[in-house]
């Protein structure tokens, strides 16, 4: 039985990855902003077998009451082996580009609060010499892009942060799995266009339980957005700088 950190844990994909913990039995420590929508989660979870389940409002914003949230968990749960950090929001392109500070607030959100955050985790689960973290960065952060250079940044600095932590804390036997999905039909691209590269919140979150559970490095989901970001990443800049992506 695992005892389970989620913090972002009423977004779609977190939600999925919830049930299939609750599934198998496992207690669960849920971090999101709404507390009406915690409530309502946690008591789904219970009725679908999880051993615990723990509502914890808080916005990840408030760095300031990061160390708090953990020792909560710790208390809640008699203990913390496993992380899935989910929070984040879709960054409006052009109004970042309109307003300096909402384009600090989205990399607050999107890139310092994680950092933060897996700053007092790695240094928690170095120091137990054990555990799983998960966090959801995304197929943006591999290569600027017009269309969302803001939020991409964001998941850049991510990437870039859960690369260097990751290395640190192998030798504690901590395991830190980047997560990097591709489009995710959720509530929040509810207003963009649907096509065949498009998927499933629980589809998402089936591949991010299944990865975690592996220990694994990095994880592209579905798995097709690592050749295709590949091909992204190789396109030469002058070529680059003229297409629409």
């Amino acid at each position: 039985m695992k005892k389970i950190l989620i913090i972002g844990a009423s977004s779609a994909i977190a939600e999925a990855a919830a049930r299939i913990w609750a599934q198998r039995g496992d207690q669960l420590f849920l971090v999101a902003r709404n507390a009406d929508r915690l409530n309502t989660l946690v008591a789904d979870l219970r009725i679908r077998g999880a051993a615990e389940a723990i509502a914890y409002p808080m916005d990840a914003n408030h760095l300031e009451r990061h160390a708090g949230m953990l020792d909560a968990a710790y208390a809640g749960l008699g203990g913390l082996d496993t992380v899935l950090i989910a929070h984040g929001t879709l960054s409006n392109q052009k109004e970042c580009e309109a307003s300096v500070e909402l384009m600090v607030s989205e990399v607050t959100t999107n890139a310092v609060s994680v950092m933060a955050l897996l700053t007092l985790i790695g240094n928690r689960f170095e120091a137990q010499g054990s555990g799983r973290i998960g966090i959801i960065s995304s197929v943006a952060g591999d290569r600027g892009r017009a269309s969302n250079y803001v939020y991409g940044s964001a998941k850049a600095m991510v990437t870039a942060f859960t690369s260097g932590l990751r290395q640190r804390l192998h030798r504690s036997n901590v395991s830190v799995t980047t997560i990097k999905p591709g489009f995710v039909d959720t509530p929040m691209t509810a207003s963009l266009k649907k096509g065949p590269l498009w998927a499933k919140p629980a589809a998402v979150a089936a591949q991010i339980v299944k990865a975690m559970d592996a220990g694994k490095s990095e994880v592209y989901v579905p798995g097709f957005w690592r050749w295709i970001m590949t091909i992204i990443v190789l396109i030469p800049n002058r070529i680059f700088n003229k297409i629409q992506l």
